[in-house]
């Protein structure tokens, strides 16, 4: 799942062109690097959050919701963490409804589901679910929604990694007309946090040139657990002809010798 942050500050160009164009770009060109064979869907948040495209192999989809992005008020960092593990298990009735913060009410998804009652489940070991990630990108801190760190917890509870990426100016001195300064400070300790949580990772991207990098080696992260993926099946079937092979081999020698 990619999450991205669409708050108004992200039109700030200390980034060029602006925050939000080069966090498009790049999560356009994560998408055409990936394997085809495996789905991405697309989290965005400001005020609330939204899931702008299920999960889905059609990259021309997701390009297309990237490129539909509009831009809102307010950063809700845990509302976005929340969206993304609806949808990573869908049967598991997580709902941002559930949640006491009023503010959390009006992320919901553009296509509305029916509601299912919470399920039980087991807390796993952070980072131990291997078929899903999440990347979140943000250039500032939770102004509102969902507390971000106890959306980490849900996240780290199913063994989801979440790779943070920082974008921006860490101090929050670049100058805009709107003075939105206070709300463009990176909140970094919060970002690792919520990486270190998960047992994922956190970059910080201060340039466009930087942002791509941070993608690609993502990217790449990503091909590499999905071929150990699949070699370990591989190996696991390997074996089981060289079993049965054995086990033939055997009994037409067993049978000879009697």
């Amino acid at each position: 799942m990619l999450a991205i942050d669409i708050s108004l500050s992200m039109r700030v160009s200390d980034v060029k062109p602006t925050r939000i164009a080069a966090a498009q770009e790049a999560a356009k060109s994560f998408l055409l690097e990936l394997p085809k064979n495996i789905e991405v869907g697309l989290v965005t948040f400001a005020g609330s959050g939204q899931v702008a495209q299920r999960m889905t192999l059609d990259r021309e989809a997701l390009i297309t919701s990237i490129d539909g992005i509009q831009m809102q008020m307010g950063t809700a960092i845990g509302n976005g963490i929340v969206l993304c593990l609806a949808e990573l298990f869908p049967d598991q009735g997580i709902q941002l409804d559930d949640f006491d913060n009023p503010s959390t009410r009006y992320g919901r998804s553009l296509d509305q589901k029916e509601k299912k009652p919470v399920k039980d489940f087991t807390p796993v070991a952070p980072g131990s679910y291997d078929s899903a990630a999440i990347i979140l990108l943000s250039d500032g801190r939770r102004t509102t929604g969902v507390d971000t760190l106890e959306a980490a917890k849900m996240a780290a509870d199913r063994g989801v990694r979440i790779y943070v990426i920082g974008l921006g100016t860490v101090d929050g001195d670049v100058p805009t007309p709107d003075g939105l300064a206070i709300y463009m400070q990176l909140d970094e300790p919060t970002l690792r946090e919520v990486a270190r949580m998960t047992a994922g990772e956190y970059h910080h991207a201060g340039t466009a040139e930087t942002l791509r990098s941070v993608y690609q080696n993502l990217g790449s992260r990503v091909q590499v657990l999905t071929r150990e993926t699949e070699m370990s099946g591989v190996v696991t079937l390997i074996s089981a002809v060289f079993a049965i092979a054995a086990g033939v081999l055997s009994f037409v020698w067993f049978g000879r010798a009697g």
